[in-house]
C-alpha cells in the first residue's frame, strides 16, 4: 500500500526543467518565520492526530484483505483452477493528499484497487465488491458512480471516508511489488484504466520531483489552507483543486531546493504573481511515450492552444490539470496572488503576519450583486444526485454569461454549497457579478441575460437520472439580499470589511504602483547582479544564471510586459489602460520564448519551452484581467420576452474562441476524488430557445454607466 513517503535530502542542484533560481540556505529569519509558520498551521487544526493517523493504517490494511478475498472469489466463480485461484491477487494503492503528506483530520483516502486482466469493472468491481462491501456492518454511506469520468466507488469505512477507484491491467496476476508509475501498466487497457491509475502515477512522481519531500508538503498544507480560505480550491468551479497546488508548489520547490517553508511561500506569490500566462507550468519535459496515448501538444491540438492556465501533470500521459480555469476565474486568482505577494513583502518586511495573509476572503462583501441558485429534492440519495451532476455544470454557467455579454459580465463562482436548515434537501449557491475592467459602455448599455440563464437550465434538466422532484432556480439578489443562512451562525455581520473594491483602490494607487515598479527594477538589478549595462557581476547564489547582459534584456521586458498585463489597473473608472490578463501573442516563438514571469525565474523557464513546445500559437479573445465593480447597475424585472428584449439574438449569442479553454469532447460527468477531482471536459454549444423549461424565467438585466464619464460630464 502507498503511504506518505519519508522525505529526500536537499543536496541536488538541478531538480525539473531548469537550473534552480537560488540554491542559499535559509537566513536566521527564514527560519524564525518558518517557525511562526509551522506553529500557525497547528493551531489552525491541520494536522490529525497520532490515533487518527493509526486508525487510517488499519482501514488501509483491512481495505487491502477485502479485495484480495474478493479477487480470489472472482476467480473461482470463473473457473479457474485452485492455483490460479491462490495465485489470484489484488493491491491497493493510495493517492492525492494522503499520499502526498497533507491531508488533515477528517480528511478522506483516495485510494486505487489495481486487479487482474480477468476481473472486470462493471461486473465484478461494481458487482460482485459493491455487494461484499455492503454486508459489511463496517461500511456505511456506499455510493457506487459507475458512469462517472474517472468510476469511483464511494464510502466509509469504520467512519474513515474512502474513494475506491478501479484499474484492471493486462496481467493475470497482480505482484506484490507492483509499480504503477512503469509505463507498461499503461498497455492494453482501457480509458478509465488510464484515467483512474493517473492519480497515483502523478502523485509518485511529484514526490519524485522535488528536492526536499518534508519542506514541500509543510508549503503545500500552507498553499492549500490559503486556497480554501481565500475561495479559490475548487476544481469543479473553474478555480484549483490539489493536484494544480501541488504542481505549482512543487515548481517552486525545484527553483529554490533549500529554502524553508517560509522563503517558499513568498516566493510562491512572487512568481505566480507575474508569471505570463498562457505559458504552462511544467515540473519535467513532456514525454510522448511509446503507447500513442494523447497527452498535452498546443502545437499538434488545437483546444490545448485555448487553455488558459496550463499546469501540466509530470506522469505520461502528461496533461493540463487545469482546463477548467475561464476568464473569470482566472482573474480572481491573479488578484489573489498579487494581495498574497504584497502581504508577504509586508512579512519580510516585518511590517505585517501570517494571520493576515490566511484571512478569510469576504465573498459577500466582494460585490454588489449576486446570482442566487437554489437546487433541492425530495430526499436525500436524490439530493446527493443531483447536487453533483449541478456542480459539475456551474462553471458552464460562468462560460455562457461570459460569451453572451462578450466578455463584459464577468463571474466569481463561491466554491461551496450553502444550506438553509428551515429547508431539508436544499442547497444554495452564490456567484458574484461584476463589470470587466476596460469597457467603456455607453450610458444605459444593458444586457439582458434571461436567455442565458434557461439555457443554463435547459443544460442542467438534461440530467439522465432526472426526476421530478429535482429542481433548480436562479434568481438576482443584491449585497443587501443575500440570506442570513449563509453567515457563520446565521447572523449577519455588523461591521463589514472592506469589500474587494476598497482593497483594491488602496493597492492601486499611483504612489502604491510606483512603489512596485520601483521594486521590480530593484529585483531586477538583484536578480542578474547587474546596476548598469557594462557590469558583470552576478551574486553567488544565482551564480547559474545564462548570459548576464541576455538574461536582464529579457528579463526586464519580461517584467515590464508582465507588470502591464497582470497588475490591478491604476483606473478603476476605466479611463485608463486596459489590463492584459492573457498574453497575446502574434508569433509562434512568443510563447516558447517565456516560461515564466517571476521576477526570479524567467530566463530559467525560457530555454525548456524553446526545446519543449516551440512553435505554439496562443491567441484568446480577452485581454482584460483584473477590473473593479465601478459603474455597475443591475435591476431584475419579469416582463414580456419579445416585447423588452435589448439585444438581438444574432448580437446576443456571440461564440468567442476564448471560450474553447477548459472545453474538450462532449457531454460531462463529475467525480470529485478528495484532493484529485476529474471533471470531464464540457462542450459549450450555442443557446437554444426552443425547448421548454419546467421553471420560472427570471428576467435579469444589467444597465452599465461609466462613472468616469459621467464624472466628466458633469464637471464639463
Amino acid at each position: 500500500m502507498g503511504s506518505p513517503g519519508l522525505s529526500n535530502s536537499a543536496t541536488a542542484t538541478r531538480v525539473g526543467l531548469s537550473e534552480p533560481i537560488s540554491t542559499g540556505g535559509p537566513s536566521e529569519f527564514d527560519v524564525i518565520k518558518t517557525r511562526e509558520l509551522e506553529k500557525f498551521l497547528a493551531d489552525a487544526g491541520l494536522y490529525e492526530s497520532h490515533e487518527e493517523a493509526i486508525r487510517r493504517e488499519e482501514v488501509l490494511g483491512r481495505l487491502d484483505q477485502i479485495v484480495k478475498k474478493w479477487v480470489k472469489n472472482i476467480s473461482r466463480a470463473k473457473g479457474f483452477n485452485e492455483q490460479l485461484v491462490q495465485e489470484a491477487n489484488a493491491k491497493i494503492f493510495t493517492f492525492g493528499s494522503y499520499r502526498l503528506g497533507v491531508h488533515g483530520p477528517g480528511a478522506d483516502i483516495d485510494t486505487l484497487c489495481v486487479g487482474p486482466k480477468h476481473a472486470s469493472r462493471n461486473e465484478d468491481f461494481f458487482g460482485e465488491l459493491y455487494s461484499m462491501l455492503a454486508e459489511m456492518p463496517e461500511v456505511q454511506e456506499l455510493h457506487p458512480v459507475p458512469d462517472a469520468h474517472v468510476p469511483v466507488m464511494k464510502f466509509k469505512f469504520s467512519g474513515i471516508s474512502i474513494d475506491l477507484l478501479y484499474a484492471n491491467v493486462a496481467l493475470w496476476v497482480i505482484p506484490e511489488d507492483l509499480d504503477v508509475s512503469q509505463e507498461s501498466t499503461l498497455q492494453n487497457v482501457d480509458e478509465q484504466t488510464v484515467r483512474s491509475l493517473n492519480g497515483c502515477r502523478v502523485t509518485d512522481q511529484i514526490l519524485r520531483l522535488v528536492p526536499n519531500i518534508q519542506t514541500f508538503r509543510t508549503t503545500l498544507r500552507c498553499m492549500r489552507l490559503w486556497a480554501k480560505r481565500r475561495g479559490v480550491y475548487s476544481n469543479v468551479t473553474g478555480f484549483l483543486g490539489g493536484i494544480n497546488w501541488a504542481l505549482l508548489v512543487a515548481r517552486i520547490c525545484q527553483l529554490y531546493p533549500n529554502a524553508l517553508p517560509s522563503m517558499l511561500v513568498s516566493r510562491f506569490f512572487r512568481v505566480y504573481n507575474l508569471w505570463r500566462w498562457t505559458n504552462p507550468v511544467m515540473l519535467c519535459p513532456i514525454q510522448e511515450g511509446s503507447l500513442g496515448l494523447p497527452f498535452w501538444d498546443p502545437r499538434r491540438n488545437y483546444k490545448d492552444r485555448l487553455h488558459l492556465m496550463p499546469i501540466i501533470t509530470p506522469a505520461y500521459p502528461c496533461m493540463n490539470s487545469s482546463y477548467n480555469v475561464s476568464t473569470s476565474t482566472l482573474r480572481v486568482m491573479m488578484e489573489e496572488f498579487q494581495r498574497g505577494n504584497e502581504i508577504c513583502e509586508a512579512i519580510e518586511a516585518s511590517k505585517s503576519s501570517w494571520d493576515i495573509l490566511f484571512e478569510p476572503f469576504a465573498f459577500f462583501e466582494a460585490h454588489t450583486n449576486y446570482l442566487q441558485m437554489d437546487i433541492a429534492s425530495e430526499t436525500e440519495e436524490d439530493l446527493r444526485n443531483w447536487k453533483g451532476w449541478v456542480e459539475s455544470r456551474i462553471r458552464l454557467l460562468t462560460l455562457k454569461i461570459e460569451r453572451d455579454t462578450k466578455g463584459v459580465l464577468q463571474c466569481h463562482p463561491h466554491p461551496g454549497e450553502f444550506s438553509d436548515k428551515s429547508k431539508p434537501f436544499h442547497h444554495s449557491y452564490f456567484m458574484g457579478l461584476r463589470r470587466k475592467q476596460g469597457t467603456n459602455p455607453q450610458k444605459g448599455e444593458k444586457f439582458d441575460i434571461r436567455l442565458t440563464v434557461e439555457d443554463f437550465k435547459r443544460d442542467v434538466y438534461a440530467y439522465s437520472s432526472w426526476k421530478p422532484s429535482m429542481w433548480i432556480h436562479i434568481s438576482l439578489v443584491k449585497k443587501k439580499g443575500i440570506p442570513n443562512f449563509v453567515f457563520p451562525g446565521g447572523v449577519r455581520p455588523s461591521h463589514s470589511p472592506k469589500s474587494a473594491a476598497e482593497i483594491r483602490s488602496v493597492s492601486n494607487s499611483p504612489q502604491a504602483a510606483m512603489s512596485r515598479r520601483k521594486r521590480k527594477q530593484d529585483e531586477i538589478n538583484k536578480v542578474v547582479g547587474l546596476t548598469d549595462s557594462s557590469s558583470t557581476a552576478v551574486s553567488a547564489s544565482d551564480a547559474s544564471l545564462l548570459d548576464e547582459r541576455r538574461a536582464k534584456r529579457q528579463f526586464e521586458a519580461d517584467v515590464v510586459d508582465t507588470s502591464s498585463n497582470v497588475r490591478c489597473p491604476e483606473n478603476l473608472s476605466g479611463d485608463g489602460p486596459e489590463v492584459a490578463g492573457i498574453v497575446k501573442s502574434t508569433s509562434p516563438a512568443m510563447l516558447s520564448s517565456t516560461a515564466c514571469g517571476s521576477s526570479l525565474g524567467t530566463t530559467m523557464e525560457k530555454p525548456v519551452i524553446e526545446q519543449s513546445l516551440q512553435p505554439i500559437v496562443i491567441h484568446q479573445g480577452s485581454s482584460d484581467l483584473l477590473d473593479g465593480i465601478g459603474g455597475v447597475q443591475l435591476k431584475s424585472e419579469v416582463q414580456d420576452n419579445d416585447r423588452d428584449q435589448e439585444i438581438k439574438l444574432s448580437e446576443f449569442f456571440t461564440t468567442d474562441q476564448a471560450l474553447g479553454a477548459a472545453i474538450e469532447g462532449e457531454g460531462s460527468s463529475i467525480q470529485q476524488i478528495g484532493d484529485l477531482e476529474e471533471l470531464e471536459p464540457l462542450e459549450l454549444t450555442a443557446a437554444s430557445t426552443s425547448t421548454h423549461v419546467p421553471t420560472q424565467k427570471p428576467l435579469i438585466r444589467f444597465s452599465f454607466t461609466s462613472l468616469a464619464k459621467a464624472t466628466s460630464n458633469s464637471a464639463s
